[in-house]
């Protein structure tokens, strides 16, 4: 069994929220594995009607539990979002333990999850972690297929392609047709497939919508709609000013490599060493780390991208309260030289007193003009550390 990093308190309800396929149902049937608990599953589309017409039934179950303090375990809430209703009263009134699973943002939204403000916590679980795989980690593998739980166990390359093509499949028909997300589906498709395409570039809503034959106002609503959904994240553009940075267009980046070359119909494409896109997929593989490995130890950084005027880019800037600066490159070469940081290096009079840290395959520690060079595991660890 793979112990997953997220640490949930069992003293308070929560949600756990995270995109399907993380594992969200078998770590809730792990930590509640009380026969006393009451379980209510509501991918279970009899379970949905039941609760959509009659959501007092929730409180019929409750009050056959009695007096005992078991839990009350509702997954994939967002499919009756008016339960929240209920959730809340039974918090406040009977003293009631709730764990709630959910894939959708947007629809908690709309149910009201505010309500449960400061009633119940947050967590997320997210694919896995390279240090959760543990010896079982394998970094080609991880770019190729991604980190789902199902996408690594799968026994062939065949099988892992069927997944994730059935993952991509089943998020249109149930998270956005089945909800009525979206009026028009077949633009989304397109969508889809260009933003996959153009993961970890600055957007320009302009060209994707002139791309998609639809409008600007539409493809933000689209990128608005795979945050909400979960299916990704954007990575704003640093300046100390939030009124600046709110004029630059932000990257956006799809929480899992699998999925993401799936979405951009690349599963066929090898990932060869040394070639553009083992590049592109090692940099999203190494900032999906970073940000995941970051939400379980549940700090407040901050991570932005700086591209200026005349192109030089830092790949990740991570602002850690207290702490300095770090300036990040990646790079997926396995033996860094001069050429490879001199990026980190033109920027080192902008950030006087922050660290520069090339992450990449290369084996060995070493300082290459002022930058630290390490390899990508051992390297976030360091900038984990808070030093």
């Amino acid at each position: 069994m793979i112990r997953r990093a997220v640490n949930i308190l069992q003293t308070n309800s929560f949600f756990l929220l995270g995109p399907r396929g993380t594992g969200k149902t078998k770590l809730l049937k792990e930590l509640f594995s009380d026969p006393n608990n009451l379980y209510i599953d509501l991918l279970d589309p009899e379970e949905v009607e039941k609760f959509s017409l009659e959501p007092r039934e929730l409180s019929r179950r409750i009050a056959a539990l009695g007096s005992n303090k078991a839990w009350v375990i509702i997954d994939e809430i967002q499919k009756v979002p008016k339960l929240l209703d209920l959730v809340h009263l039974h918090i406040e009134n009977d003293s009631k333990k709730f764990a709630l699973s959910g894939s959708s943002a947007r629809k908690l939204k709309r149910g009201g999850a505010n309500l449960l403000a400061g009633r119940a916590y947050s967590y997320y679980l997210h694919p896995f972690t390279a240090k959760e795989l543990g010896p079982d980690f394998n970094l080609d593998d991880s770019l190729a297929w991604g980190m789902l739980p199902k996408a690594i166990l799968q026994d062939s390359v065949e099988e892992r392609i069927l997944y994730l093509q059935s993952y991509v499949h089943n998020y249109i028909q149930e998270e956005i047709q089945a909800e009525q997300i979206v009026r028009k589906l077949d633009p989304f498709r397109k969508f889809l497939a260009i933003a996959a395409q153009s993961n970890g570039e600055i957007i320009n809503f302009s060209k994707i919508a002139r791309d998609v034959g639809t409008t600007d106002i539409s493809v933000k609503k689209y990128f608005e709609i795979l945050e909400d959904t979960l299916i990704g994240f954007f990575l704003e553009s640093y300046n100390p000013s939030i009124r600046k940075q709110q004029r630059n267009a932000p990257k956006f980046f799809f929480f899992d490599t699998g999925v993401q070359r799936a979405l951009a119909k690349a599963l066929s494409i090898p990932l060869r060493p040394q070639t553009f896109f083992y590049g592109k997929a090692f940099e999203h593989f190494v900032i999906l780390e970073l940000t995941k490995q970051c939400s379980y130890l549940r700090n407040d950084f901050s991570f932005s991208y700086l591209k200026t005027a005349e192109q030089t880019e830092i790949d990740l800037i991570i602002e850690r309260p207290g702490n300095k600066k770090v300036l990040v490159e990646i790079k997926s070469t396995d033996a860094v030289q001069e050429e490879d940081v001199k990026n980190l290096e033109h920027f080192k009079d902008d950030f006087p007193n922050s660290r520069r840290i090339c992450l990449s395959r290369d084996p060995h520690h070493k300082i290459i003009s002022g930058v630290e060079v390490y390899n990508w595991a051992e390297g976030i660890d360091q900038i984990l550390l808070k030093k």
